[in-house]
């Protein structure tokens, strides 16, 4: 079994469990469910940069314990002064040490889009986004069907969240309405062996034929690999890695907000 589907399973019984604990009507009495959610598509699309999607994430199963002083309203708080255009907030627990409670805390310290990034099958888990404080959600089309993948995606849009839809393959575009889904991040990282190759996102990009917003995910942490993404006309960059290895976050923060900026 490979990490992917090993993490579903365990997703399933969380699945289980979050039903159990909440019905509909308990998540329309959390403090979110009924506030706006910013416009996480909108930052997407900025003219003066690549756009930046940077992460909170405290450990990885491939990597273990990424960032051993993890303080996530801490680390939300740079970000936010910084002026990323959007912050996702890894909330799985078993495999990442995340936390759906960290959306919220972050929520009342940044007016910055965010999103929630785990591993969602079920829209009970996008009630619990929603009314945890999240403006976007990850759907990952490696682990949904065709029909989850409308059928999430409109459960997301009728709370007002918006969706990245992420791919790992070209093999997984077929399943894909791009009408619907606007917003598709490609994930440069190899799930059989966790291998990274950032020339997978121009590899997909150039088969999606449709006018879409490209997220470029995982492995990107240097100038050249920006350089890169520029030239090949990507919208977005989730940054998660190379943030949280860094010694100085503010001063990796402006130096990676730097090379993104777009020559005058």
């Amino acid at each position: 079994m490979n990490i992917l589907k090993e993490i579903v399973e365990v997703k399933k019984e969380e699945v289980k469990d979050l039903k159990k604990k909440f019905s509909y009507n308990s998540f329309k009495s959390l403090e979110y469910f009924n506030s706006d959610t910013r416009n996480f598509q909108k930052v997407l699309t900025n003219e003066k940069r690549i756009s930046v999607i940077a992460e909170l994430k405290k450990a990885s199963p491939s990597k273990g314990i990424i960032r051993h002083d993890f303080n996530h309203l801490k680390i939300a708080e740079v970000y936010n002064s910084a002026a990323v255009d959007s912050i996702s907030v890894l909330t799985d627990k078993n495999f990442f040490k995340g936390d759906i409670q960290f959306i919220s805390d972050i929520r009342k310290v940044t007016d910055i889009p965010l999103l929630r990034k785990d591993f969602i099958i079920d829209d009970h888990q996008i009630l619990e986004a929603k009314a945890f404080g999240a403006d976007a959600i990850l759907l990952i089309s490696e682990i949904l069907s065709a029909n989850q993948i409308k059928d999430l995606t409109e459960c997301a849009t009728e709370l007002n969240l918006s969706v990245l839809l992420e791919l790992h393959s070209a093999n997984e575009i077929s399943k894909i309405d791009f009408h619907r889904n606007k917003v598709i991040g490609i994930n440069n990282r190899d799930l059989t062996d966790f291998s990274v190759d950032i020339t997978t996102t121009e590899k997909i990009k150039n088969k999606i034929e449709q006018q879409v917003i490209i997220v470029s995910e995982s492995g990107v942490s240097t100038e050249k690999d920006i350089e890169y993404l520029k030239q090949i006309r990507v919208n977005a960059v989730l940054v998660g890695e190379h943030f949280m290895k860094s010694e100085n976050l503010v001063e990796a923060l402006k130096q990676f907000l730097d090379w993104c900026n777009y020559e005058d």
